[in-house]
């Protein structure tokens, strides 16, 4: 019902968007202010995404001073004070001057509750909806996509902006249309679904076009940056702009913890987790795999702790993370786990001051920056074997091992008692390397090649 709404709502705001610009209201340079607007309708959500916003609005800030920087958003509490205090609160990020706030109040057609059915469409459709009010507000000269809303650079483009974006991850990839035709069950492929061959045959149909549409809709845009290589090349197979796509890692805070100690207490080593609450991050595997590794654990190896940390954007990812809660204490793991809640920026250093290890889970995630936190701040990485972390980040550094992929419960078992039952200058060379490693990604990296990449388009 929510998507049929929406399609009348679009088609009456494209009849509405024609009409004006017959007249010229909207069209030609008059009416577009000289600002950088970035659509990024969730400031308050705690991850990587966040981070590249606020370091992408000081690299603006920092290469043309006088072009105003516009941040659109549906948290209707932000301010341009409470935005700039959080910057450095939860990133470490000092930006020159304050950003303007443009507020949204339509935020609810992109939000995953709103369609139960066909939700990659109709928050693809939804994004359209509310990028429409968002440059009915305020138009800028350039539009900056931070948080992958392809669907509306084509209605950017109309509104006569120059469109830039950073994509973190295609909203659909050829790996997503592969495992729903091989029929395997994931988070974003229901068991229903993938036992049926009928089922399985209409919701390749249904990848198939929308994958048509995605790249369609992504190919209007001026420069398109990502993260990390797999996520290259998925974009260029499916947005077909090679040209105008730039890899640009993104900002990792890795001078700040390369400053800690690689030493770390002997008893009870800590083993941190740093995601958001969301399915995606697969916390329970992480949580199976740690008490699997505790059955295992050698009677005279000190008993190691579990903490998640991590931050919870709704209502869902409460449930999420109460029903992990309930998980351990169902494994019997509850007193050697804990869990942290949307922390401070320095809260979080802290926790990875202590750890000797750090764990993630999330199968082809697109670049992984918490597993670059973890090298930088002397902790061993386990990642997940795919994507990111595979192809970018947990590669041998001079001949030397920087961490541990794995996959399944057994892996991630194993690659915990590794490390736990290494000895101390074995581990500190592993963590020397990986420490290094994380260097290839750092802040000041990111700004370097953020800035290369716009300079083109900013001239224009």
């Amino acid at each position: 019902m929510a998507i049929w709404f929406l399609i009348w709502a679009l088609i009456t705001a494209l009849s509405a968007f024609t009409l004006k610009l017959a007249l010229g209201i909207i069209s030609g340079t008059r009416n577009r202010n000289r600002a950088v607007g970035f659509f990024h309708p969730y400031t308050n959500d705690g991850g990587g995404g966040e981070r590249v916003l606020w370091c992408a609005v000081k690299a603006i800030q920092e290469e043309i001073p006088d072009l105003d920087c516009v941040v659109y958003t549906g948290d209707h509490d932000a301010s341009p004070q409470s935005l700039t205090a959080r910057a450095v609160d939860r990133f470490g990020v000092k930006l020159l001057y304050p950003p303007k706030v443009v507020h949204l109040y339509k935020r609810k057609w992109i939000e995953e509750t709103t369609y139960p059915h066909f939700t990659m469409i109709g928050q693809s459709l939804g994004s359209v909806y509310l990028s429409w009010e968002a440059l009915c507000k305020f138009t800028p000269i350039y539009y900056f996509d931070t948080s992958g809303y392809a669907f509306t650079y084509p209605l950017a483009r109309m509104f006569g902006c120059k469109v830039v974006c950073y994509t973190h991850y295609p909203t659909i990839s050829l790996d997503m249309i592969s495992r729903v035709r091989e029929r395997s069950s994931m988070y974003n492929n229901d068991a229903l679904i993938a036992q049926s061959i009928w089922l399985s045959r209409c919701k390749i149909i249904y990848y198939t076009i929308f994958s048509w549409m995605y790249g369609f809709a992504g190919s209007c845009a001026h420069l398109a940056m990502v993260n990390s290589s797999w996520t290259e090349s998925h974009i260029e197979k499916i947005w077909k702009i090679s040209h105008r796509t730039k890899r640009v890692y993104p900002p990792c805070d890795t001078s700040g913890l390369q400053v800690l100690p690689l030493e770390r207490p002997s008893k009870n080593p800590i083993i941190i987790s740093v995601a958001q609450f969301r399915p995606e991050k697969a916390h329970t595997l992480q949580l199976e795999a740690f008490s699997v590794a505790l059955k295992k654990l050698d009677a005279d190896l000190p008993r190691p702790k579990l903490q998640f940390v991590g931050s919870c954007r709704n209502k869902s990812d409460e449930e999420r993370l109460q029903n992990l809660k309930n998980k351990a204490i169902e494994l019997e793991v509850d007193g050697d786990v804990e869990f942290y809640k949307n922390l401070m920026y320095r809260d979080l250093v802290r926790l990875l001051a202590g750890a000797v290890a750090g764990i993630h889970s999330m199968t082809d995630e697109h670049f992984g920056i918490s597993v670059v936190e973890y090298m930088a701040a002397g902790a061993i990485p386990i990642a997940h074997n795919s994507a990111g972390p595979k192809m970018d980040i947990v590669l041998e550094e001079d001949g030397q091992q920087t961490g541990f992929l794995a996959c399944s419960v057994e892996e991630y078992a194993d690659a915990i008692l590794k490390i736990i039952r290494k000895p101390e200058t074995e581990r500190l060379q592993m963590a020397a390397a990986a420490r290094r490693r994380a260097g290839r990604f750092s802040e000041q990296r990111f700004y370097e090649d953020f800035k290369a990449a716009i300079r083109p388009i900013l001239s224009k």
